[in-house]
């Protein structure tokens, strides 16, 4: 029987940390400058964050196949229609693979929210995207309210209220 070396601690410590805050996290911190995420929506118009400023933005990851994901957007659509005049505005970008698009566009029928598709969209400097949903809170300032990478990943009518609804009226 062969033996492998066993790695040390430190170096399983150092490599999960590199994965960790390397490709989940990139960086991005709450109370600091969102990144801009930038690209062509599903209906053929181009889109940049950075062009929203004024705006609070909910910039959700999700996926068709996902549950979770289709369980919390009834609550996120009322709450767009509710505040959509107050400056609210959600970008839902569909993690979805190519094949599965079809069913993706079928399920965004239901929802008024701005739709993209991974592919056409640049959102690299929020690092990967690895758990959906993901769902990212943005002031009108352009601030991170909300990391959809840590945390409760799930939005409710109960999180917005808490933490959108203050910023549509202190801002």
């Amino acid at each position: 029987m062969r033996k492998f070396p066993r790695p040390s601690c430190l170096k399983i410590f150092i490599l999960l940390t590199t994965i960790l805050f390397s490709s989940a996290y990139a960086g991005i911190e709450l109370g600091e400058p969102a990144p801009n995420i930038e690209g062509t929506l599903i209906d053929g118009k181009p889109f940049s964050l950075m062009n929203h400023k004024g705006k609070v933005f909910l910039v959700n990851f999700w996926a068709s196949w996902c549950e979770p994901c289709r369980e919390e957007m009834p609550a996120i659509e009322s709450y767009l229609k509710k505040n959509k005049a107050k400056g609210f505005e959600v970008l839902a970008i569909t993690m979805d693979k190519p094949a599965d698009m079809e069913q993706a566009k079928q399920i965004m029928r239901n929802y008024s929210f701005l739709f993209a598709e991974k592919k056409q969209m640049d959102y690299s400097d929020y690092g990967r995207i690895w758990r959906i949903p993901s769902s990212f809170i943005i002031d009108k300032q352009g601030v991170l309210r909300k990391n959809g990478m840590t945390g409760d990943p799930k939005v409710d009518t109960k999180l917005l209220e808490e933490l959108v609804t203050p910023l549509l009226t202190n801002q």
